[in-house]
């Protein structure tokens, strides 16, 4: 309900009150009704540079300013408009068509209507996010009209009008306000003929209709984009949904089951006979999907594509668990989709020889249960369940390239063809793309959109985005590695350089000890501190030194970039810091979360210069136990950089007998002993497949891999800023109980190590004890294969993926027990050591900063909603940019070893009925060798799943069993199913 409280008056600077009653239930089920009141005013500018009469009556800063007016003088026109044209969209046109107006070659000039801002948030937040970012751009032209708060466009919901028809009326009504608004400007301006059209943009057909009835200019996004010089790619871009492509006539037949409705599916989740959670697709069989929910120890499976529904990766799903009869155990075969639908038409009408399940899927589903019941599995069956529904689609834009297959040969113009586009994550389904640029996009890097997936379709059906670039260029893959994990990779909007300082790379230190910098700071300069980092890193967060007290202890300080002082709560650059979450180090390049002035220069602790640090001071004993540990914002001046070799080499040059050596040596001798005492707690030392791929100074191109050496330094460096984040979190939640942010690894369910642990059992009488970490570690040391030294690495590796991922998390939402870091056997941990490339480090700093009571906590800080919010970024962001790293380093492997072949010892990871995964420690790589591998046509062959061994027969005679050792033959490959360049690997001998 609205009601105007007080009439207009002549005062366009005046308010007119109006109210807006709501109703919601509270937690106890009570009904709740809420009025708030709404101040409608007259001085909103409508922000057209030809408008005088706004530019007067605007509202001004302290300063009298006002802010600049965005939508320009003379907007592009086009034939339809030749004078020029502002666009107002509807909600649904940012829905459906958001890539069109991110494009260069058009959509400028655009009003954002606040009832569509709002209503898109609550429709779509990244795409309102992006929105944001368009509104941010001084290039476009966007401007957020706030046309619920303005008296002439305010609109009063009548009754028995649904929410959506207020805000379609809502739009025209704004649409035909800013006609005769800015007509007005015209005429006083002498303008008339020059006046801009103000056309809205919607696919709803009812709101096109009422808008043309009352006079004003309005298109559908098809009509719009076709007058457009780029028409041919931009039509493209426009959902799929919005193009008509799958209107099929009234008689399609339904492939997939319907979906619950959502009041149906929360009754379940409540009642425990359904359960929420995210879809996964395995990596080895794209048939097999599954879902972890809490109440089994065991992830949910759904085989086959009529139980997965039309869920896609990372879908949140709503699943029903099957009847136990119909429990199976987990696939042990590889089924890969381009070895199976090859060759598919993607022209197919849905409901014209179109099913569910191809004929092979359904032939390799078969194979697969016959050899279950064969081998007599039946002891080892999991819970297989259904998808019922969706809550949330997690779709994104994904990167791939088109099947040229699924093309016609016939060259056809400019005419749309239905293709597949086959995505680079085999997660993925297939995607259905209608486009007229099928001869220019083969061989392509492409992105894409989703826009549906009915249930008379076999596959999704998406748009054209853009282009990237060739296949196995350096450039494309790059960028599609980046947005395949979504990382932040635009260059720094004007408004976050606007936050740096001034003086750019001349900022120094102040000299004068009584300027404000120095308020709070401890002089530390005459302190030998030196870095320890990776050859040729510039963004320098952390140093440290060590130097003998008179009592025969140690003064031990780890120091950190002091970033704080330069990122400001609340603004520009420090929100796009928060947004980015982490830098990501890719192998030729580094996407900074923060701008290079900062990263590389001003906070980086470069040698011979003063620098702003935060640091954490210990009295520590020769026996590394810790006497006191203070912290305090502080100036330092480092005396040297050294990579981890130089660091090595100096501290065993027994020649060196300067002080700082002898910090180092003693920074050495204590690290030594804090790594025993985690080990002994029952900290983890877990193992991972990491190689450095050497590249060429200029170009960057790939000419050599080498396993990473880890020396003594490493972990010296490791041993205390482990140290320095264990001391700041108990600090910093000592301060504050309710929003401290931590870092927690939650303990990983004994289902987890169950594969594993009857691997090593079966395959080597070892036994792998799982209650604590402590008897984890204890018994990873005890996993020792005499003959074979990688062994026990290859067994750290496999337990590693057996883990669940550490998380940031706000100290409120967790009792203190589930603070534990398990891989580290500490009580309570946080990240502190990183502030130039961790958001999480520098919200650490900001509370740790009025921990110590140096300044004073913001507001924002002591939200605990908020800190979630930030937890919930930042964790998805450090994944993305370690798979990103990973891809990175997967590429250029491929690249190095392009045109090479080479003959290398590997390990059997995995077995399969079909084929076998071998790992190679020194590329750090691993690969599938399947049956059809070793001989043409697939040889016999006969898989024991409980000894994991499989025997081949026939043509050729091989045994392979888990952990064996073998010899392949590694060369390269373009993969066809995506397009990547790929290790191709082949069984030498065993």
């Amino acid at each position: 309900m609205t009601s105007l409280k007080r009439s207009l008056e002549a005062d366009p600077h005046a308010s007119n009150i109006a109210s807006k009653d709501f109703v919601r239930s509270t937690k106890s089920g009570k009904v709740q009704k809420i009025t708030r009141e709404l101040y409608l005013r007259q001085d909103i500018p409508c922000s057209s540079k030809i408008c005088s009469s706004c530019l007067r009556n605007a509202p001004r800063d302290a300063n009298g300013n006002v802010a600049p007016f965005v939508l320009s003088e003379k907007p592009t026109g086009t034939k339809r408009f030749p004078t020029g044209h502002y666009l107002v969209p509807d909600t649904n046109a940012f829905l459906n068509a958001m890539d069109l107006f991110e494009q260069k070659s058009g959509f400028y000039n655009v009003i954002v209507l606040q009832t569509v801002l709002e209503e898109l948030r609550n429709r779509s937040l990244p795409l309102y996010n992006r929105l944001i970012g368009l509104t941010k751009s001084e290039d476009k032209h966007f401007y957020v009209f706030f046309n619920e708060f303005r008296l002439e466009t305010y609109t009063v919901r009548e009754k028995g009008e649904t929410i959506n028809d207020r805000n379609d009326r809502a739009v025209r009504t704004a649409v035909q306000w800013y006609g005769s608004h800015l007509q007005t400007a015209s005429e006083h301006s002498g303008r008339t003929k020059d006046c801009p059209a103000v056309v809205m943009l919607s696919d709803d057909k009812e709101n096109l209709r009422r808008a043309t009835t009352a006079n004003l200019s309005a298109c559908s996004l098809k009509d719009y984009v076709s007058g457009l010089e780029d028409a041919t790619r931009l039509l493209d871009m426009i959902s799929a949904s919005q193009r008509g492509q799958d209107s099929r006539g009234l008689a399609t037949e339904q492939l997939y089951p319907d979906y619950y409705p959502m009041s149906k599916m929360m009754t379940g989740i409540r009642a425990g006979t359904l359960h929420q959670g995210v879809f996964n697709v395995s990596s080895y069989n794209y048939l097999e999907g599954s879902v972890r929910v809490p109440a089994f120890d065991k992830s949910l499976l759904l085989l086959g594509r009529e139980n997965s529904n039309r869920a896609v990766q990372d879908d949140v799903v709503v699943v029903e668990v099957l009847p136990k009869a119909q429990w199976k155990a987990p696939s042990t075969k590889i089924i890969e989709e381009e070895t199976l639908n090859k060759d598919e038409n993607a022209d197919t009408e849905e409901g014209e020889g179109e099913s569910v399940v191809t004929e092979q899927e359904r032939r390799a589903l078969q194979e697969e249960v016959r050899r279950i019941h064969v081998k007599n599995l039946e002891g080892r069956p999991q819970p297989t369940a259904r998808v019922v529904g969706i809550i949330r689609r997690n779709w994104r834009q994904y990167v791939g390239h088109v099947d040229i297959t699924s093309s016609s040969k016939v060259k056809q113009s400019r005419r749309q063809q239905t293709v597949f586009l086959i995505p680079m994550d085999k997660r993925v389904p297939k995607i259905r793309l209608r486009t007229r640029q099928v001869d220019e996009l083969v061989g392509k890097r492409v992105l894409v959109t989703v826009d549906s997936w009915d249930q008379d379709s076999r596959y999704p059906v998406g748009h054209f985005v853009r282009s990237l670039g060739g296949l196995e260029t350096k450039e494309a893959e790059t960028e599609a590695l980046l947005l395949e994990h979504d990382v932040q990779y635009r260059p720094f909007p004007k408004s976050v350089l606007d936050c740096l300082p001034q003086q750019g790379h001349d900022w120094r230190v102040p000299s004068d000890l009584s300027d404000h910098g120095w308020v709070g700071r401890k002089d530390l300069r005459d302190k030998l501190i030196c870095s320890i980092d990776p050859v040729g890193c510039q963004d320098i967060d952390d140093a440290l030194h060590a130097r003998p007290l008179p009592n025969g202890n140690l003064e031990v300080g780890v120091h950190i970039a002091d970033v704080s002082h330069f990122v400001k709560p609340n603004n520009a650059m420090d929100m796009e810091a928060s947004v980015r979450g982490t830098t990501v180090y890719l192998v030729d390049r580094r996407i900074d979360m923060l701008p290079m002035l900062l990263g590389t220069d001003l906070c980086s602790l470069k040698p011979h210069v003063e620098r702003y640090a935060f640091s954490t001071l210990w009295e520590i004993t020769k026996d590394a136990d810790i006497v006191n540990s203070t912290f305090t914002k502080s100036v330092i001046r480092s005396r040297e950089a050294f990579s981890y070799e130089q660091a090595q080499s100096r501290i065993d040059d027994e020649a060196q007998t300067d002080e700082l050596t002898q910090g180092m040596r003693a920074l050495l001798m204590v690290s030594k002993k804090l790594k025993r005492k985690r080990m002994d707690a029952g900290a983890l030392n877990l193992a991972s497949p990491e190689v450095r791929v050497q590249t060429e100074s200029e170009t960057s191109d790939p000419v050599d891999v080498k396993t990473k050496e880890l020396l003594d330094t490493n972990s010296l460096v490791e041993e205390f800023m482990l140290l320095a984040n264990i001391s700041v979190a108990g600090k910093i939640y000592e301060s504050f109980p309710q929003t401290a942010l931590l870092r927690r690894h939650v303990s990983p369910p004994k289902t987890n190590f169950e594969q594993l642990t009857n691997q090593l059992k079966v395959k080597k009488d070892l036994e792998l004890r799982t209650e604590s970490s402590k008897a984890l570690a204890d018994s990873l040391d005890r996993c020792i294969d005499p003959r074979e030294p990688f062994f026990n690495t290859l067994v750290r590796i496999m337990a590693t993926r057996c883990m669940m991922s550490a998380e940031y998390f706000c100290s409120g939402t967790q009792s203190y027990p589930e603070f534990r870091h398990y891989g580290l056997a500490s009580e309570i941990y946080t990240h502190f050591t990183s502030p130039i490339r961790r958001y999480a480090d520098l919200v650490a700093h900001r509370q740790l900063a009025a921990a110590i009571g140096y300044e004073g906590l913001d507001g924002s800080l002591h939200s605990k909603a908020k800190l979630e919010g930030v937890c919930k970024n930042i964790n998805v962001r450090h994944r993305n940019a370690q798979m990103a790293g990973r891809a990175s380093i997967e590429y250029y492997v491929g690249q190095a070893l392009k045109g090479r072949v080479i003959d290398e010892e590997g390990f059997v990871m995995k077995v399969f009925s079909n084929g076998f995964v071998v790992f190679v420690p020194r590329f750090g790589i691993e690969g599938v060798i399947r049956l059809t591998d070793l001989a043409m046509p697939e040889p016999e062959s006969v898989f024991n799943a409980e000894e994991y061994v499989l025997e081949v027969s026939g043509s050729i005679q091989v045994r392979t069993e888990l952990f064996q050792k073998v010899v392949v033959r590694i060369s390269d490959i373009r993969e066809a199913s995506t397009g990547k360049r790929k290790i191709k690997l082949e069984l030498v001998r065993q």
